[in-house]
């Protein structure tokens, strides 16, 4: 992998998002109006407080999960992948390329997120919010390694969307976000914890009720990288030069 090629290619991925509006707006204003709107909706209850923070991981995951899929299927569709691809890049420099560039808008919006339910929806927090924060920034990576992997299976945008339900829907509803996941049926609880996004709720939810997070959070969180590591291998190997 070079490095010099890895960065690159982020910069691309950034210089493409700046001049749509209208990702910028999926990336940063959805995942707020969508908070916004269940703290008003509990409002004067604490459901909120306990949903709230789960929701902090799922929002950017789906977001960048629909984002990269479908920017990826763009890039192979438009001939612009191939054309990479015989220069010096590599299949890694390209995935790795694009993590980095949608990393650094998942920190801009883990941080507009987070700042608006705390401040704004007046989610309470017993943990540090930069932990918070990080552990929002891994959410939404960890969908931008999923969506570099449904893409590889895609081959139109409409496909790629399509994958959003066998890839987030089943982990939606297993995270514990619904139930506790302890109190799922044997076969259920066992399958909730193969998947990542369970980890990435355990985290959170630990964050906003103790104030001494780190032992358990770093577990969860170690685990949720190994994902995203795991993702991004399989998606360089599944990675087409073009759509058939």
């Amino acid at each position: 992998m070079n490095p010099g090629l890895t960065f690159a290619t982020a910069g691309r991925v950034l210089r493409q998002v700046r001049t749509d509006h209208r990702t910028i707006a999926l990336i940063i204003v959805v995942p707020c109006v969508l908070l916004g709107l269940l703290a008003w909706i509990y409002t004067g209850t604490p459901v909120f407080d306990r949903i709230g923070p789960a929701l902090l991981g799922v929002f950017p995951m789906v977001v960048m999960f629909i984002v990269t899929s479908v920017a990826t299927l763009r890039e192979r569709q438009s001939g612009t992948l191939e054309r990479l691809l015989t220069t010096p890049m590599g299949k890694g420099d390209f995935m790795i390329g694009y993590a980095v560039g949608f990393g650094l808008l998942a920190v801009v919006q883990a941080v507009v997120a987070t700042g608006f339910a705390v401040w704004v929806c007046d989610l309470d927090v017993a943990g540090p919010l930069w932990l918070l924060v990080v552990v929002a920034v891994a959410d939404a990576v960890l969908g931008t390694a999923l969506g570099l992997l449904a893409s590889g299976f895609a081959r139109t945008e409409f496909q790629a969307v399509q994958f959003m339900p066998a890839f987030i829907l089943p982990q939606f509803l297993l995270c514990g976000l619904l139930i506790p996941r302890e109190l799922l049926p044997p076969l259920l609880e066992w399958i909730s914890n193969l998947l990542p996004l369970s980890y990435a709720v355990d985290a959170m939810k630990e964050i906003t009720r103790n104030t001494d997070p780190f032992s358990a959070v770093a577990g969860d969180l170690g685990i949720v990288l190994g994902f995203i590591v795991g993702a991004l291998a399989l998606a360089s190997l599944t990675l087409s030069r073009r759509s058939a």
